[in-house]
């Protein structure tokens, strides 16, 4: 393998035959020069990506990444493939160190979410709540923080995800729509034009799938009590992410004769706000 791109000092984009590869190993940025030969000893883990589309938001990921967060989402993925006997692709180790770096930030603003799904996950899903549990044990024994079991169900449901049926081709044609739909709805109402290739919007895009997809079998859920102080805190912080949220309230409303809870609410505002955020700045 050579390297064709130094990310950090422990990651390395490499080509690999007719593949680029994203390689961990401790020390490479210091030993090691763009065009050096890598051997296969000498890499701790290796992460092969299907589509080139993905190399440039992970390839930032893993440059801004603390080595110890790769080794724990390695850990937990290794710990998940025994309880739930299921192969790891690669994706879901980089989306759940995506996943967990978005967590950190939040519990460093003291942004908890009260999941509507935990009982869902809970009772149709109990192993995989029970690697979402696990999960969330480990990384506070590594980070020395508090985490509520809310926070389980969306590891969970990355495993859960790996596992499931694809969805029937009318019903995904149907989610592609609305999902347009409500980006539409985000960018008029900001005067903005989302970057599509971005982190903030890869992430945005798959929580709003979950959220599509409830829409779709009528499983949206009634907000709970503890939800609403978080709630009526974000929706003064981000108007305009509130603002937003109204607009695809109504939009739902029109479509599908449902309403959206708080608890969804207070997911899609914070969603919402982290996906705009930089583009506000930049205006």
């Amino acid at each position: 393998m050579r390297i064709k791109q130094i990310l950090n000092n422990n990651v390395a984009l490499v080509k690999r035959g007719g593949h680029e590869i994203f390689v961990v190993s401790k020390g490479i940025g210091f030993k090691k020069q763009k065009g050096q030969l890598v051997r296969d000893e000498e890499v701790e883990k290796m992460y092969i990506l299907d589509s080139f589309d993905m190399l440039d938001h992970f390839s930032y990921l893993l440059s801004h990444s603390d080595p110890n967060d790769i080794i724990l989402i390695n850990n937990i993925i290794s710990y998940a493939e025994k309880e739930l006997q299921f192969q790891a692709s690669d994706y879901l180790s980089l989306t759940l160190l995506d996943h967990l770096e978005f967590l950190i930030k939040r519990v460093e603003k003291k942004q908890y979410i009260k999941s509507p799904l935990i009982w869902d996950v809970k009772r149709f899903y109990p192993k995989h709540f029970q690697v979402g549990i696990r999960a969330l044990r480990m990384i506070e024994e590594q980070k020395g923080i508090q985490l509520p079991d809310d926070e389980a169900v969306s590891i969970s449901l990355h495993f859960v995800n790996m596992e499931e049926s694809k969805i029937a081709k009318q019903d995904k044609v149907s989610e592609m729509q609305i999902l347009g739909d409500i980006i539409s709805i985000i960018e008029k109402n900001f005067h903005v034009k989302l970057d599509e290739n971005s982190t903030n919007f890869l992430r945005f895009t798959n929580h709003l799938q979950y959220f599509i997809q409830r829409v779709m079998k009528g499983e949206l859920h009634n907000e709970g009590k503890d939800t609403l102080g978080l709630y009526q805190q974000v929706s003064q912080l981000y108007p305009a992410a509130f603002k937003a949220v109204q607009k695809i309230k109504v939009y739902i409303q029109s479509q599908f004769d449902s309403q959206i809870s708080i608890d969804e609410e207070t997911y899609l505002i914070l969603h919402i706000r982290r996906v705009t955020e930089r583009l506000e700045e930049e205006k």
